[in-house]
């Protein structure tokens, strides 16, 4: 049915958003832009869980921190890790420091990423094989926490800051922002997986996405923690039942490039006389 009142003005401002900003273009500076290089999904799938795990930080450091992972593992990382043993990958990666994540540590993700592609095949099929025990983003976060809890154990890790755990409650942003990645697809997006629907998706809440939430009524609470993104995703399935995340690369926009101001969104998707 179509939606009228209130959701019918915001799903109006914000598909006009999104046929405005939803533009490559303004991708710059994030790390999804590391992904456009990678056409075969098998490369992009692993690029991308690197590029979202190490998406903490400054944004000029995170981007040169997947930079040098890149140039570690050239233009296939796929194969990088298929032809590499462990102690090539544990010298490779040997060197890297960022933040909080050592050398060390970055070559037993990769490890583990490896192993995952050896006993699955890749990460889409890890993903598809663990348990989903609810419908829609609820099933999804159970499913990547069984996902995290693989991956944690292929690497020999029993923790890890690249990957943060969805059962302590935190909102997961960079691995909500992963399979945002890797399950839409459009102009920004690029896609690769089906494994879940874009419907089935939780917004990746980061400042930006939990300010704005707040001045559209969507939550009152007060941490952005996993709890405030799965109320925001449900308040944007009211509005987009099929793709509730489909404006988060849009509206994180405001606030993060200079050009574009957070305290206009309101304005925008208030409609006539808001």
């Amino acid at each position: 049915m179509p939606l009228t009142g209130k959701d019918g003005i915001l799903r109006k401002g914000l598909e006009a958003l999104y046929g405005k900003y939803n533009r490559r273009d303004l991708v710059h500076p994030d790390p999804l832009e590391f992904l456009y290089g990678f056409p075969d999904p098998r490369d992009r799938e692993i690029i991308a869980l690197v590029a979202a795990s190490l998406a903490y930080g400054r944004v000029q450091q995170i981007l040169k921190s997947i930079n040098n992972c890149l140039e570690i593992m050239g233009p296939s990382p796929r194969l990088f890790l298929k032809n590499s043993n462990d102690q090539a990958i544990e010298q490779a990666f040997s060197s890297f420091r960022y933040r909080f994540t050592s050398g060390h540590e970055m070559g037993r993700f990769m490890k583990g990423l490896k192993r995952a592609l050896e006993i699955h095949g890749g990460l889409e099929p890890l993903f598809s094989v663990q348990g989903q025990a609810s419908p829609g983003p609820a099933g999804t976060v159970e499913r990547l926490k069984s996902a995290v809890d693989s991956l944690l154990h292929l690497a020999g890790l029993k923790s890890s800051y690249l990957l943060p755990d969805p059962a302590k409650k935190s909102a997961c942003k960079r691995l909500f922002l992963f399979l945002r990645w890797m399950v839409r697809k459009d102009g920004v997006d690029p896609g690769g997986w089906s494994v879940i629907s874009p419907a089935d998706l939780v917004i990746p809440l980061d400042t930006h996405m939990f300010h704005i939430a707040g001045d559209l009524g969507f939550t009152c609470r007060k941490q952005a923690n996993l709890a405030a993104a799965l109320e925001i995703t449900g308040a944007f399935r009211q509005i987009n039942p099929d793709d509730p995340v489909k404006y988060d690369f849009v509206l994180t926009r405001f606030g993060i490039r200079s050009e574009l101001s957070r305290d206009d969104v309101k304005v925008l998707l208030s409609g006539p006389g808001g």
